[in-house]
């Protein structure tokens, strides 16, 4: 396998290579779940390096080079299992206007041209004057809306796009006592928690039942956007400012209805770690791959620290 470096545990293995070059080295139906961030396509440039899918030189080229992480992806995902693709939509490649382009949409045909059916999209909601602080657009200021209000942009939502690989999944994933868990700030009612983890007839278990209602809706309102793993120092001298890794409240909710407890987590675009840090934390094993040396070695310090956090939790493994 042709990588720079590797971080091997029985719980993770992290490799600092081309996610198609590793990829390429793992057998079929080697992957239970997978969820990750693709670079946004005419939105940021990562690295110089020319393997890096966000060094494209147009929207079309970044496809041609996407395709092949599809369908590795498709090749190592079990029959019946689940990946999920957070994207959102991106600048119009001609730059002709303040324009979008479907970015997800054009990931959803992807994905169906490869055996994976289109099950789910969640939108992740984002606070207007946040967004206009971070980015400094034009069309999200006040002023614009006050001068002419045709040129308004939108603090346009994150999607989490979620497909299913065809085929028969032979192992359930299962709640044999609900959903045991919250991830996001709107924490179910005090009075519920006497049903957290009940026995019996799951139809009583309010708890669950609250926060399946919230997992299942197609808008996420209480993502907590600041819920991310450290990435400062994961950033070269030359890079823009726009290390934005995925929220971990995403990332858990997706593993614990994507997963079991043990099995195998993967993300070919690991960044500083978000996807497998938090599978680590929530007892299933990781896999990650990362092409940019800062990011990888940034990741390896925050999916260790899921290691030993699980480990002082003194939780077993595998539920």
């Amino acid at each position: 396998m042709a990588v720079k470096d590797q971080h091997i545990t029985d719980r993770f293995a992290l490799y600092n290579g081309d996610c198609i070059e590793v990829m390429s080295e793992m057998p079929a139906g080697a992957i239970d779940f997978s969820v990750y961030s693709p670079p946004f396509c005419a939105l940021y440039t990562y690295s110089n390096d020319l393997r890096d899918l966000s060094n494209s030189r147009n929207y079309e080229e970044f496809f041609e080079h996407y395709e092949l992480v599809v369908e590795q992806i498709s090749r190592l995902t079990k029959p019946g299992r689940c990946t999920a693709v957070h994207a959102m939509d991106v600048p119009d490649s001609c730059n002709l206007g303040n324009f979008l382009t479907d970015f997800p949409g054009d990931i959803i045909r992807l994905h169906q041209k490869h055996g994976f059916k289109y099950v789910a999209r969640h939108h992740i909601w984002k606070e207007p004057l946040g967004v206009r602080n971070r980015t400094m657009a034009k069309g999200l200021a006040h002023k614009t809306v006050c001068d002419d209000s045709t040129l308004c942009d939108v603090a346009g939502a994150d999607y989490l796009l979620v497909f299913r690989k065809e085929g028969k999944n032979t192992v359930p994933v299962s709640h044999e006592r609900g959903l045991l868990e919250y991830y996001g700030t709107d924490k179910p009612p005090h009075d519920l928690i006497q049903f957290r983890g009940m026995e019996g007839d799951q139809k009583l278990n309010k708890y669950s039942h609250h926060v399946w209602r919230r997992y299942a809706s197609s808008s996420w309102h209480d993502i907590d956007i600041s819920n991310v793993l450290p990435y400062q120092e994961a950033r070269d001298a030359e890079d823009e400012k726009h290390v934005h890794p995925l929220q971990l409240d995403v990332i858990a909710r997706a593993i614990e209805l994507r997963s079991n407890p043990g099995e195998v987590v993967f993300t070919p675009f690991m960044g500083v770690g978000s996807e497998v840090y938090q599978a680590v934390v929530m007892g299933r094993r990781g896999i990650g791959t990362e092409l940019k040396p800062s990011y990888y070695r940034q990741a390896v310090k925050n999916i260790t620290c899921a290691g030993e956090k699980r480990e002082q939790e003194e939780m077993p493994l595998f539920r």
